[in-house]
């Protein structure tokens, strides 16, 4: 967010905490992206916050609480507010519970499998709708069609996106690989280490789809911890990821700090895995 709009946003989150009984004298940004994370004190909550033309909080809401009532290994709303979304001065404001770091914080491969095959047990049984993973892939699609939005691109390299989108996203979607909801994209930033063990976050994401698809996100030594997976299909997935999340880069609104750095970093690691595919 721009310095203005976020303490404009800041401002609403501590407010709306206010409102609902929970001091917020102070706001902390945890993170600074597509929205605004910041832990709020001395109530010590954690407030996820989005413009709100552009939120889909009311289904990350619904997805977490059921999730959290089975059990599943993911993030809880904060029991002390209804959990709902808030909406305040052009913003949407979401309260969860705010879990202190544990070290290490790097989860080994066997637990972060075990804790996403939970995770997949616990989305077998929610019943909100979710979209297919392929609304994705036609975004970044979308995305790269619009060269106002993606001015930076060289064409080479949107000629590369282009195509590994197009075909990978075809040929995935054909393979007729048995489908299920998904956190949609399950890495490393997405999985906290605290003291009540494994916890998934930013579930927005959520989506259908093979399994593989989720794994294509994790780093690869966790695939190893999972049984059951088509090899073939998880290759192909990681490469159609690495394509969405590098279009992604060259959206000219991306929050990501060095963004185009890393898009050209993950256009050389397709070339390499499309060569070797």
């Amino acid at each position: 967010m721009q310095a203005s709009e976020l303490k404009r946003a800041a401002a609403t989150a501590r407010s709306i905490a206010s409102s609902l009984g929970l001091a917020a004298d102070e706001a902390i940004v945890l993170q600074d992206s597509n929205k605004l994370t910041l832990r709020l004190l001395p109530c010590d909550t954690l407030a996820r916050v989005a413009p709100a033309a552009e939120q889909v909080a009311q289904f990350e809401v619904d997805v977490a609480g059921r999730l959290a009532a089975s059990g599943s290994p993911v993030a809880a709303l904060d029991p002390r507010v209804e959990p709902r979304i808030y909406e305040r001065d052009g913003f949407v404001v979401t309260l969860w519970t705010y879990y202190e770091p544990v070290t290490p914080a790097e989860i080994p491969p066997d637990e972060f499998a075990k804790a996403l095959r939970r995770l997949h047990a616990g989305l077998r049984a929610v019943d909100v709708p979710m979209p297919h993973f392929t609304e994705r892939v036609g975004q970044a699609r979308a995305l790269l069609a619009d060269r106002d939005r993606t001015p930076a691109l060289p064409d080479a390299d949107r000629e590369l996106l282009a195509g590994t989108l197009r075909d990978l996203g075809r040929s995935i979607a054909a393979r007729g690989a048995p489908e299920q909801p998904l956190h949609g994209e399950p890495h490393p930033g997405n999985l906290l280490a605290t003291a009540e063990g494994p916890l998934f976050i930013d579930l927005e994401t959520c989506c259908v789809g093979p399994v593989e698809f989720d794994l294509a996100h994790a780093p690869e030594a966790v695939a190893g911890h999972y049984p059951g997976l088509d090899e073939g299909l998880l290759r192909d997935c990681r490469s159609l990821m690495l394509a969405i999340i590098t279009t992604w880069r060259w959206d000219r609104d991306d929050q990501l700090p060095d963004g185009h750095r890393l898009g050209r970093e993950w256009l050389a690691q397709l070339r390499t895995a499309l060569a070797h595919g």
